[in-house]
Formats: C-alpha cells, sequence, structure tokens
C-alpha cells in the first residue's frame, strides 16, 4: 500500500467516533467523588443494581426513567453523573427540580459544583461565566451548547421561564399542588418541544395514596432486583419479611430466609448475592418507561446491614411515626394509612385508671394543648412515657371570655401547677401550644404567650399541607409564633389511635371528650388531577378534644428531656409538704 494510500485511510478512520458509551460505563470512567461529598471519594465504582438505573438513563429509546428508593443507595449522586453526562456531551437544556430553595442551593453547593471541579472532564463547564460573557447564578447556569436550572418546586412561576431537553425530579413526594397545579406536571410541559426529552423521576416514598413517585412507577414497566439464594440458585426481591434474627438479640444475627429452599443465609453472603442480582421487569410490555424499585436491604453500605435495619425496625415498631420513616426510608415503600374515620367507642371502651393527679409512674414528660374559643378555653393534659406513648390525663374546661383576664388567669393557674409522681417528685408542664390561628383570638395569645416564652409556652398556628409538626416563626410584630403542622400532626394521632396503645385515655375523661376526638375523618381529595389527603369536619361535630390533642403534640417536639435524668431526679426528690392533691378549683367544675 503507498504512503499516500496508508495516510489516507488513517486520516479516515480517525474520522470515526468512537464507541457510544453506556452511561454507568462513562460516570465510572469520568465522575470523581471529592472529600465531603462522599466516604469513599475517588473515581465512581457504582454498585451492581445502579448500572442498569444509569443506562435506563442514557439511553435513547427510553423516554422516562422512574426510581422509587431507600435511602442509602445513592441516587442523588446518580442524578449528578448524569447531569455531568449531559453538560459533556450532550448539551441542551437541563432543569433539576427539587421540593423547596435551600433544597436547591444545598444540592449545588454540597454535590453538584464539588463533582464538576473533581472531574477533570467536568471540570469549567458550569463556571461563573459563561462563553457568551453572561453571568451564572448558583442555580441558573449556561454552557456551551446549553443551560442548566435547579428550580424549587415550591415557586411554579420559575417553571414557566424555561423550556428543556431533560427533566431531573429528585424527591417528587416532598411536592405538593399549589394554586398553579402539580409541580410536576408544569415541569414535564416544559419538555414538550423536544421529541427526544428525558423525564428522570426519583424519590423515596411518603404516603401510599398520594405518592407522586408510587403513581408514575405503576405506569412504568416495574422493574425489581431480584438476588440469587447461596444454597438454592433462586433469585428473590428481598423484602423485610424475609429478615430475622433470634429474639431478644437486638436485632443482632439478622440474615435472609430464603423463599424457595427456606435457608437462612448469613449476611456474609450479601455482597455476592447483590453482585449477581439482576432486575426484572414486571410489566414488559410497557415500553419507553422504565421503573425500578429498590430497598435498603440490598445496600452494601455498614450502616445498612441486615443486623443495624433490624434494630431500627425493632426501636421504631411501636411507635406510628417512627416505623412510617422505617417503612418509607428503609423498605422505600408508601405508609399506609390506617383508618378513614375514629370510632369514638372503640376508643371510649380502651379508658384506663389513671388521671393527672395519679399518673402512672412511666409518665415522665407532660404537654398541654389549648383551644381558644369566644365563652372558654379548653386544654388537654397530656404525659409522655420515654418510648413516646402518649396519656390523655386530663382535658378542662375554663369557662370566660377570651377577652377576660380572669380566664387567662386560670389557664396560667393550670399551666404553673405540680402534680405528685409515684416516684416522690412533682411533675409540671414541660411545654405548651395555645392556638391563636382565629383572628380574633392571635392578639391575646400572643401577649400571653410572650412573657413565658421561657417556660416553653407557644402560641401556635396551625398549617395545613405536609409541613413538620413544629416549627417557631417570627410574626410581622416579632412575636413568636409556633406554625403547627396539623396535617401531619392529625395523621401522626389517626395511626397511632388505629394501632392500639400509642396513646392511651383516663377514664375520668367525659363522653363528650372521645365524640370531639372522633370529629374528623381522612380523606384523600383531587385538585387539579393531583391526590391529595385532608382531614374534614363530619357535619355536627365539635373538634375541640383532637385540636388541643394536636397541639398537645406539637408541644411535645419542643421539648428535649433526657428520661433517665428525668426518673432520677423524681426518685431522688424529697416529699413535697403539701396536699396529696394538687389541682385547681376548676378542675372539678
Amino acid at each position: 500500500m503507498s504512503t499516500l494510500a496508508t495516510i489516507r485511510r488513517n486520516a479516515l478512520r480517525s474520522l470515526i467516533p468512537p464507541p457510544r458509551l453506556r452511561l454507568s460505563e462513562w460516570i465510572e470512567s469520568n465522575i470523581k467523588l471529592p472529600e465531603g461529598v462522599s466516604a469513599l471519594p475517588g473515581a465512581i465504582r457504582l454498585y451492581p443494581y445502579q448500572a442498569e438505573i444509569a443506562d435506563a438513563i442514557g439511553d435513547p429509546e427510553i423516554e422516562r426513567v422512574t426510581m422509587v428508593k431507600a435511602a442509602r443507595l445513592g441516587f442523588t449522586t446518580l442524578l449528578s453523573g448524569a447531569v455531568g453526562a449531559y453538560v459533556a456531551n450532550e448539551p441542551s437544556p437541563v432543569l433539576c427540580l427539587l421540593p423547596t430553595d435551600s433544597d436547591c442551593r444545598d444540592y449545588v453547593v454540597s454535590d453538584l459544583e464539588p463533582i464538576f471541579n473533581a472531574s477533570p472532564v467536568l471540570k469549567g463547564l458550569i463556571s461563573n461565566d459563561s462563553e457568551d460573557g453572561e453571568r451564572n447564578t448558583l442555580t441558573s447556569k449556561r454552557f456551551a451548547g446549553g443551560s442548566l436550572k435547579v428550580v424549587a418546586a415550591r415557586s411554579p412561576r420559575n417553571l414557566r421561564r424555561h423550556t428543556v431537553r431533560v427533566l431531573m425530579i429528585d424527591e417528587a413526594d416532598a411536592m405538593e399542588a399549589g394554586p398553579e397545579g402539580n409541580p410536576l406536571r408544569l415541569a414535564e410541559r416544559r419538555t414538550l418541544s423536544y421529541p427526544n426529552r428525558k423525564i428522570i423521576i426519583g424519590s423515596t416514598p411518603t404516603l401510599e395514596e398520594t405518592s407522586n413517585v408510587l403513581r408514575s412507577y405503576a405506569s412504568s414497566d416495574q422493574r425489581i432486583y431480584e438476588v440469587p439464594c447461596p444454597e438454592c440458585g433462586g433469585f428473590t426481591e428481598i423484602k423485610w419479611q424475609h429478615i430475622e434474627w433470634p429474639d431478644g438479640s437486638g436485632g443482632e444475627g439478622a440474615a435472609f430466609r430464603c423463599p424457595h429452599c427456606a435457608a437462612l443465609i448469613d449476611e456474609k453472603h450479601k455482597a455476592q448475592m447483590v453482585a449477581e442480582g439482576e432486575w426484572r421487569a414486571m410489566a414488559p410490555q410497557v415500553k419507553g418507561h422504565a421503573g425500578f424499585r429498590l430497598n435498603a436491604l440490598v445496600s452494601l453500605l455498614a450502616n445498612a446491614s441486615w443486623s443495624k435495619l433490624a434494630a431500627e425496625f425493632i426501636s421504631a415498631k411501636d411507635d406510628p411515626n417512627e416505623l412510617m420513616v422505617f417503612t418509607n426510608t428503609v423498605l422505600g415503600e408508601g405508609w399506609a394509612a390506617q383508618g378513614a374515620e375514629i370510632d369514638e367507642n372503640t376508643l371510649a371502651g380502651r379508658a384506663e385508671p389513671f388521671s393527672v393527679n395519679a399518673a402512672p409512674p412511666e409518665v415522665l414528660c407532660i404537654t398541654v394543648g389549648a383551644d381558644v374559643q369566644d365563652d372558654r378555653i379548653e386544654a388537654s393534659i397530656v404525659g409522655w412515657t420515654r418510648e413516646g406513648t402518649a396519656l390523655v390525663l386530663a382535658h378542662c374546661v375554663i369557662w370566660g371570655r377570651f377577652t377576660d383576664d380572669t380566664t387567662w388567669l386560670e389557664l396560667d393557674e393550670l399551666l404553673k401547677t405540680r402534680w405528685k409522681h409515684p416516684h416522690g417528685g412533682l411533675l409540671k408542664v414541660d411545654a405548651a401550644v395555645i392556638d391563636a390561628g382565629d383572628g380574633d383570638h392571635a392578639d391575646l395569645v400572643l401577649a400571653f404567650c410572650g412573657p413565658r416564652t421561657s417556660r416553653r409556652i407557644f402560641a401556635g398556628k396551625g398549617a395545613s399541607g405536609t409541613r413538620p409538626g413544629f416549627v417557631v416563626s417570627r410574626t410581622k410584630k416579632g412575636a413568636r409564633l409556633a406554625i403547627v403542622g396539623v396535617d401531619v400532626l392529625k395523621s401522626a394521632i389517626f395511626d397511632r389511635l388505629a394501632r392500639g396503645a400509642a396513646i392511651r385515655f383516663s377514664n375520668l375523661l367525659a363522653p363528650v371528650y372521645f365524640e370531639q376526638l372522633a370529629s374528623e375523618r381522612r380523606v384523600v381529595r383531587y385538585k387539579r388531577g393531583q391526590p391529595s389527603r385532608r382531614f374534614e369536619r363530619i357535619p355536627g361535630r365539635r373538634a375541640e378534644a383532637l385540636d388541643a390533642l394536636v397541639y398537645a403534640h406539637a408541644a411535645r417536639q419542643a421539648v428535649q428531656i433526657n428520661f433517665d435524668q428525668r426518673a432520677s431526679e423524681l426518685a431522688a426528690a424529697p416529699v413535697p409538704n403539701m396536699p396529696a392533691v394538687i389541682r385547681s378549683n376548676w378542675m372539678s367544675r
């Protein structure tokens, strides 16, 4: 072959593009994790179950990818690797949708920018200044051929300003429909201009009946990750019912019981089982939408060992709030709420012989929740055990107009009361929340609570949706106001009541107390096509007892208590020189 022919051949060969790498291969070849982003800094080595997820994200034949995930599985890092691949290899408009503005800032600062700076192939691609001279911001970057926007779902107006080819949504179940509709649907509409669009949705599920990610997964090909049994070779998706441990071990020695051969498999085989695992589509007829469901039982992180997860379950199993967190973040499952309505007769039938003046010895903390009406204040006194069980010790009605000073003096007397504890010391009110949600009452409640903040007595205002149970903020006038997530707390109360002994009742409570406690029902309503769980009043029912119990639960979140120290203090306290029963005159009204 002549020299000219050789040169021509080599020149033409150089024009042949390199073979297209699968996204999993590209991430492992190019993405570096710095210190602080990962416990294992350096080149990424994807876990066996991550590779197919990454490849689905990079597959041009797949339009949608849905990931139902537990914690401790590395989805956010995988998402950052995918962002890097699009920026470096397929420049296009990319939008990352996260629940809140603080989530957006934290993701860019703590995950995205460190990975871009540590990976040579990405370094400088989303620097502060774009090539066209336009100044980039923290959450809005322009680069050659595309852009990257990181937007909060709580700011849906931002979504109208963008047209994107790639949409990545993380923690979809933390996103609620607002006045402009479902932010997920609004974001998806921004991709309609692109025939080759890519939509990626990932989330830890929350409530089974309203979950965004579970609804998306149900319309996918529904892949599950199955691992082989070392004894029989049968493939199984490891679920919680397959994990066993010796009685009384606290979770130590947890192992996998194979549902095929009944062999008990020690955790030392877990890494090999996961390495040989395979994804299987439960709905293979669905094309273009890859769905993945994964729990923490296959995580190879040390803090996700079966024994540690079993210990977490033992700690959470008796508290519906903690059990919901375990179900969501470890099992990757939606929480199935128990009981749409409360049966008042069932609750009344569970009453026990105790009271605020004869509290059981396990009560080590007391909170009060108060509901303010025009002609009275109704207050529930709730005792708490170290395990988190709530005991309704009393429900008191202070009669008097809310504008009368004597009404507030009686409430103050209640909040200052001390009650004898069986160990010998005195119990006091550790925290209280008083309803200030009514505009007519708010100023007086704030005026009462302001000077008593040091005693953890807070004015409270209810907020619907997924807001946390108790967050203290300030009003425009500078007063401290507790924002109470009433839907979250009512859900917790309904779940606790449905599961038995998590809430206990004094047999001195009047029948009307239980009627009021059963005054609302839990329902699912659709707004702009988006399901949401709400609480609705049953016609003709009053709800003061339920509201007071909600505020007493909120007050418990304001208390940080060392139960061992409290028990020791009560036992060491001298017997007080005072009447055996300590109560205000109104206690017998």
